[in-house]
């Protein structure tokens, strides 16, 4: 099965995807890391990639699409895949459906975790981060309760920058979540929850 996890910053995909992953041996697909990765290797692709980002530039969708289309023909992509941050756009997301039925591949499940954007606020303003060993903790953590470092509240975690980046979100993202339902393959889900509850609404549709 190959699933695209759509959701706000903060809305629990990573959570989520773990759990799939886990449960039904599907592989996380992040753009991120296949850049990266391929980068490293020194893969033409990757050459490619890494100029813009060492630029600083956005890397055109064409290079992910391509990055994406080396990985869905590996053996371990066999057993189906979580694509997550990817696609952002409507554009990417059609780019990609025929990326997959050239492949003789299809995306069965979009499944979009739902979480108002004020409690993602809340929720992202509450983090803190160890400074030695990078452990996710919460406020009420002081010192880190792996190897008691200094706990602090990254930037991208401020109230403010949360806000905006949920801003480019519900401008950009948002829009697919019409697009997934429009070809039948949205499920969404309820992400204001316990974990343990929105990952068994996801199981009813894993079949």
């Amino acid at each position: 099965m190959n699933i695209v996890l759509l959701g706000a910053p903060g809305a629990g995909k990573g959570t989520q995807a773990a759990r799939l992953v886990d449960e039904f041996g599907l592989v996380q697909v992040s753009t991120g890391d296949l850049l990266r990765a391929a980068a490293r290797a020194g893969t033409p692709l990757g050459i490619e990639a890494k100029g813009y980002m060492d630029a600083g530039e956005l890397v055109p969708d064409s290079l992910v699409i391509g990055l994406i289309k080396e990985f869905l023909a590996k053996p371990e992509a066999a057993q189906g895949v979580i694509l997550d941050g990817f696609p952002r756009n409507t554009t990417q997301a059609v780019a990609l459906a025929a990326e997959f039925d050239a492949l003789g591949l299809e995306i069965d499940l979009a499944i979009a975790i739902q979480v108002d954007f004020e409690v993602i606020v809340a929720r992202l303003a509450a983090r803190r981060c160890c400074k030695d060993c990078g452990l996710i903790g919460s406020v009420d953590d002081m010192i880190c309760p792996a190897c008691g470092g200094e706990m602090y509240q990254r930037d991208d975690d401020m109230p403010q920058t949360v806000r905006n980046r949920l801003a480019i979100y519900e401008k950009s993202t948002a829009p697919l979540i019409e697009y997934y339902r429009g070809a039948d393959l949205l499920i969404e889900v309820d992400g204001d929850r316990h974990p343990d509850i929105v990952f068994a609404d996801i199981k009813k549709y894993m079949v």
